[in-house]
């Protein structure tokens, strides 16, 4: 343990901070408090797992509320967990910060908490060092044998579809970056408090064949589907849900490839056989068709073209 935490234990941290958790998952048989969580994976089913990190100054800005912080970390996790169509079970939670700021802890602890509450998810385990502020989370769920969804599985003449608006994110890290807008509390919320789209996640299975969620951009997460299934798309840019905000932003700005290419939306962008197409949840819309030409095109005002933009990278 370094200096920075010997005023106050790292087990006296994880007590004080993270095991007020009311919920109790059937599927927990031990969680915090021992060298490692015991799990039991009911007969049918696979044990969906993820980690996504967040390090300040990269994936949030300096000084960014410690109670939407905790929203958003555990948010883009279990966003995965709807991207496979699998129900949440359990998180692990790894903190590195530079100091013990108490404050900071118990509101990001309530972000969190409140989060993992909503859907029944238990913190089973987690770790705390000292160092530059990054925050890791390990998620876990179930999904029936053999009924995940994949990126792998898209095929040609599928319908794409996506579970909610475009963009909303993007232009809320627009405004934390100065841009003016008439009405930038919904945009804002989209950026700084994710919904994971976990009950269309679950009502997928059975229907949808590939899905992956919205965290890079649409361009390019819709990229991976095709990569990983070897097809192509072509998506009309007509039937992209945008709220009026961001259409007020593109006709502003004339910035059209904004929506495309701004991660955080979180949303999840599907295929689906067009035979299934009355059994996807209403709230989604139809946005392009699957085709066996590779490459992602848009249609945009009658003119078919390659949509080469991309979205965010590591390391790029």
């Amino acid at each position: 343990m370094t200096e920075n935490f010997c005023h106050l234990a790292e087990f006296a941290l994880i007590e004080r901070f993270f095991t007020r958790q009311t919920v109790k998952n059937p599927l927990t048989r031990l969680g915090i408090g021992d060298d490692c969580a015991l799990l039991a994976v009911p007969d049918g089913f696979e044990l969906a797992v993820t980690t996504d990190t967040m390090v300040e100054n990269v994936h949030f800005f300096a000084g960014a509320d410690p109670e939407q912080l905790g929203h958003k970390l555990l948010a883009v996790n279990l966003s995965d967990l709807a991207a496979m169509g699998a129900k949440p079970v359990s998180v692990m939670l790894a903190i590195t910060m530079p100091s013990v700021d108490e404050a900071w802890l118990a509101a990001f602890a309530q972000g969190f908490l409140a989060l993992a509450e909503r859907y029944d998810v238990d913190l089973i385990g987690g770790d705390t060092t000292s160092g530059a502020l990054t925050l890791t989370v390990q998620a876990m769920g179930l999904v029936p044998r053999g009924q995940a969804l994949l990126r792998s599985a898209a095929r040609s003449g599928d319908l794409i579809y996506l579970s909610g608006n475009l963009g909303d994110a993007g232009l809320g890290l627009k405004i934390r970056q100065g841009y003016c807008c008439a009405e930038p509390d919904a945009a804002l919320a989209r950026f700084n408090m994710p919904t994971p789209r976990i009950e269309t996640g679950l009502a997928l299975s059975g229907v949808a064949h590939a899905c992956i969620d919205i965290s890079d951009g649409l361009a390019s997460d819709l990229g991976h589907i095709l990569e990983q299934s070897r097809v192509g798309a072509c998506i009309d840019w007509d039937a992209l849900p945008l709220s009026d905000a961001v259409l007020a932003y593109i006709e502003a700005t004339g910035d059209w490839s904004m929506p495309l290419v701004a991660g955080d939306d979180y949303e999840l962008c599907f295929t689906v056989n067009p035979d299934n197409s009355a059994r996807v949840p209403a709230e989604c819309r139809k946005i392009g068709v699957i085709d066996e030409a590779p490459g992602l095109r848009l249609n945009k005002s009658g003119i078919i073209q390659p949509l080469g933009v991309k979205g965010y990278e590591h390391f790029s």
